[in-house]
């Protein structure tokens, strides 16, 4: 059995990341941050195959986040994602233009959907 895949994800609420974790820790191995500068220590530990993070969030943005991974981590990981009830339209257009974000997921999220979503982010990843 091939190793499981692991996923970053960083959220400012204690409860959106117990969720999380809960959720996939059968289907990935999953690493939580409560910031973004959490995020960017364990990155500094932690080669994972995809980050996922809230938008908003006290001290840095999601946007924020993907700016500095890709300027300290250029290539780890490749494919990014943000889940997030709230976005500002020109933040997330630049995430996609300049840190490689490649989808967008409103919250409330569906579990089948958004594992199909990291599944598909993974691969894309290995094959590309």
């Amino acid at each position: 059995m091939s190793e499981r895949k692991k996923v970053l994800y960083v959220d400012d609420e204690p409860s959106n990341l117990r969720i999380f974790k809960d959720t996939f820790r059968r289907d990935f191995k999953v690493f939580i941050a409560n910031s973004g500068h959490e995020a960017l220590e364990m990155l500094k530990e932690e080669l994972v195959d995809v980050v996922i993070t809230d938008q908003r969030m006290p001290g840095m943005t999601g946007v924020e986040l993907l700016r500095a991974i890709n300027s300290q981590f250029n290539d780890i990981p490749p494919n990014r994602l943000i889940l997030s009830g709230f976005s500002e339209d020109s933040d997330i257009k630049e995430a996609f233009e300049k840190y490689r974000l490649s989808k967008f997921i409103p919250k409330p999220w569906d579990y089948e959907e958004l594992k199909q979503i990291i599944i598909d982010a993974v691969n894309q990843r290995y094959n590309g």
